[in-house]
């Protein structure tokens, strides 16, 4: 069968595609890039948002106009937590947010019967983690490496801990046998994903953290950098940095998730730190990782969020100096305590707000992009176009070249510029 799959959401999500496609393609099914002339169109669905929600339905009914007479499923967090609503769609087959084998099995058997499905478990009650292959498809420049899935943490506007279940790790055997596994297939960058890296080891009760597993990650991929996830800013200790630093292989990068820089709306969202614990791990990275980038997510327009306490945020991401923010307008998501709370703000009011706070996250990504001229940077370069390499740097920061072979290739770089939000440069050769 050829079989497309369209991916929304996480790097979970993506990693999970990626799974699905090489399951499929072991099974003798051809991949297609495109949702054209398939046999079998599926959506991987995020539901973190309802705007998320939104485009998942949008993505279902767009395949399904231009495919009318190929088998739709859909799987994710989505179909996971709104089945009814996807049925109502029009779907072949629903899946959720596990059971991914099964999943590639069932499309099968939907195709050849042309019979609707509904195959849906307890988020709530899961508690093993499901091996998948990864990093085994074609053009590929870095492998995705799921150490973890579920989350504990319940703050009052996510749903995932409900399409997702309870942490559940992947053992410390298997993430060094998938790490080295993909350092000997030739990746030069593996990135450690999740849903909440963070709590990874919290199931397993065997003392090994989060900082451990890395610390194994990078002695059994060596020739590889090693990319981490988003990770909660309760993990970052001295010895966390510390072991992290050791390790020599980590890339000088951190994904921090922020959400406000107000302790009244923290408090509101159920985060578990506040501001003044979050500024602590943004200096203990800085001290260890001297030079680093350090990315954040940021709600703006959380219920409740007064003019006062947004100006405290401001205040705060200005403070912390990221290299990169990504901000989004607070998404009423049902299910949630957030959609319960009193003083909701209006869309304009947050749409103004995340123009703000765009603004300052804009000024302070040039400053840093800047703040690379004159270094020399190690880029893995992943793409060519009329001639020029496009790669990113350890820090992230994507870093274009005139070369030659260069696709796959991890080369060292003097930045002499920036154009458009892009480093310039030479490599050393």
């Amino acid at each position: 069968m050829k079989i497309f799959i369209h991916t929304l959401g996480c790097k979970v999500n993506q990693y999970e595609t990626q799974a699905m496609e090489t399951l499929l393609a072991e099974r003798g099914h051809t991949i297609s890039p495109t949702g054209e002339d398939c046999d079998v169109c599926v959506v991987n669905t995020c539901a973190v948002t309802a705007e998320s929600g939104r485009k998942s339905r949008q993505a279902i009914r767009r395949l399904r106009d231009i495919n009318p007479n190929a088998v739709i499923a859909v799987c994710g967090c989505y179909s996971q937590i709104s089945p009814e609503e996807t049925a109502s769609l029009g779907v072949d087959l629903i899946g959720g947010s596990a059971n991914r084998r099964a999943f590639v099995e069932q499309l099968e058997t939907a195709a050849a019967r042309r019979q609707g499905a509904v195959e849906l478990d307890e988020a709530l009650r899961r508690r093993d983690f499901e091996p998948l292959p990864a990093g085994k498809m074609p053009g590929r420049t870095r492998a995705m490496l799921k150490i973890e899935d579920g989350c504990d943490n319940f703050c009052s506007y996510c749903i995932i801990p409900y399409a997702r279940g309870p942490v559940r790790s992947l053992p410390p055997d298997a993430v060094i046998a998938e790490a080295s596994r993909l350092d000997a297939e030739g990746f030069r960058e593996i990135v450690v994903t999740g849903i909440e890296i963070a709590s990874y080891g919290k199931d397993l009760k065997t003392g090994v953290g989060l900082g451990d597993i890395v610390a194994d990650i990078c002695a059994a991929a060596p020739n590889a950098r090693i990319r981490l996830g988003s990770l909660e800013p309760r993990i970052i200790t001295e010895d966390f940095c510390r072991t992290l630093a050791s390790a020599g292989n980590v890339c000088p990068h951190f994904h921090l998730s922020l959400q406000s820089g107000c302790d009244e709306t923290l408090r509101r969202m159920r985060r578990k730190y506040d501001t003044a614990r979050f500024y602590e791990s943004v200096l203990l990275l800085r001290d260890h990782f001297p030079d680093c980038a350090l990315t954040a997510d940021l709600i703006v327009g959380f219920p409740g969020e007064t003019d006062e306490e947004f100006a405290s945020t401001l205040a705060f991401i200005e403070k912390c100096a990221f290299s990169q923010m990504h901000i989004f307008p607070y998404s009423r998501r049902p299910g949630t305590a957030a959609d319960r709370l009193e003083d909701q703000i209006d869309r304009r009011e947050k749409q103004s707000r995340a123009r703000r706070a765009s603004e300052i996250a804009g000024k302070m990504k040039d400053g840093f992009l800047q703040g690379c001229v004159g270094t020399v940077q190690s880029v893995l370069f992943e793409q060519e176009k009329d001639g020029l390499f496009i790669g990113h740097a350890g820090n992230y920061c994507e870093v274009m070249i005139k070369g030659e072979n260069l696709k796959n290739c991890m080369v060292n770089v003097q930045i002499t510029g920036v154009k458009d939000g892009v480093l310039l440069g030479n490599a050393i050769l």
